[in-house]
């Protein structure tokens, strides 16, 4: 899939110094990009991107800041830009609403009026989240044409931005007046709860887990019933990827929002994936808590990807099982023997794909 989509393409990636950045950025090498990233540097200690030691453009700046971006615009002339930047996590969100606003609202805003007026953009992929469907705890899955909304001003900021993006798309990407009036196509993906090596954000289930167990003291699992989809971080890689070749071909059915989530299987309550972690790490130790007194989460969420499945013949290739094996691996193997396994990963997935198996 996808292996002569991005040889010599100028890829933009918003974003890059984070965890699904950083893997994509990776792929985006591996596939004969050519890649500049536009982030902000993460606040804590070890990163993924800095592991990685890539020879890629990297430009540290604020996606609230217009103006320092539209300069990397002009210069790089970016001809697919996937749009990654964001204020990610939902009891942040709670603390800094304004600041979760500003970057996840206007940050896309600006990223949007940047590749409006740069005469060399084809495709934007604006990645959110499934937090943006307006959750009414159902048991079945969100499908891309459900309400957006959002209870906490983390989920509200990414409806915000998935009804900018509808706007933007209707306004001056109109897919109807593709090739004559413009020459972009604009989508948006939502994915579920992304795991796999290289993550240490705070407030998150399995950098928390890996963080304690490479500190030897038990973690605080704050909420265990809470049910979520969980993937590995290359499953939506893959359907972003698969998107933006779609858009840069010109197919204009592929300018509307995607769902990329795991098979019902991986929906899993946060405490099963305590215990099921600690089958791959004996070490792993961990104390159930409750939700008493903290700020609202959803407790069931999951996607429906029938669109993904049929229009653009993508699918989960891990299971569960296979999921958080990797994902236990690749920490088991930094903290123990200081080696990275990313490559091992992207190898192993993309053969898979090729195969179908």
């Amino acid at each position: 899939m996808f292996e002569q989509a991005y040889i010599g393409k100028r890829v933009l990636v918003t974003g890059h110094t984070g965890f699904k950045g950083s893997w994509l950025v990776y792929w985006l090498k591996q596939l004969g990009a050519e890649v500049c990233g536009y982030a902000l540097e993460l606040p804590h200690q070890p990163t993924h991107w800095n592991l990685l030691d890539q020879d890629t453009r990297s430009e540290i700046a604020d996606i609230r800041d217009a103006e320092a971006l539209e300069k990397v615009f002009t210069d790089f002339q970016p001809e697919i830009v996937f749009h990654l930047a964001a204020q990610p996590l939902v009891r942040d969100s709670y603390k800094i609403p304004v600041e979760t606003y500003a970057t996840n609202v206007m940050g896309t805003l600006n990223v949007l009026e940047a590749c409006r007026k740069t005469d060399s953009v084809r495709a934007i992929v604006n990645v959110t989240t499934d937090k943006c469907y307006e959750n009414k705890e159902w048991v079945w899955g969100y499908r891309e044409n459900d309400p957006m909304g959002g209870y906490d001003p983390y989920s509200s900021s990414k409806g915000c931005s998935e009804l900018l993006t509808a706007s933007y798309r209707n306004s001056y990407f109109n897919p109807d007046d593709f090739g004559t009036k413009h020459q972009i196509l604009l989508s948006s993906c939502r994915a579920g709860n992304v795991i796999g090596g290289g993550d240490w954000a705070g407030d998150r289930l399995v950098p928390d887990i890996m963080r304690a167990v490479s500190e030897g003291v038990p973690v605080d699992i704050r909420n265990p019933g809470a049910t979520r989809p969980w993937q590995h971080v290359l499953e939506p890689l893959c359907g972003y990827l698969t998107v933006g070749e779609r858009l840069l071909d010109g197919d204009t059915a592929c300018a509307t929002g995607w769902n990329f989530g795991p098979a019902d299987e991986a929906s899993i309550s946060v405490g099963e994936v305590v215990k099921y972690v600690k089958t791959f790490w004996d070490k792993i130790d961990y104390k159930l808590g409750d939700s008493v007194g903290q700020p609202h989460e959803a407790n069931l969420l999951k996607l429906d990807c029938s669109k993904a499945h049929a229009r653009l013949s993508w699918q989960p290739m891990w299971d569960s099982r296979e999921t958080f094996k990797r994902t236990v691996d690749w920490y088991r193997e930094f903290y123990e023997n200081r080696q990275l396994m990313t490559a091992n990963d992207l190898e192993a997935y993309t053969e898979q794909l090729k195969t179908g198996a």
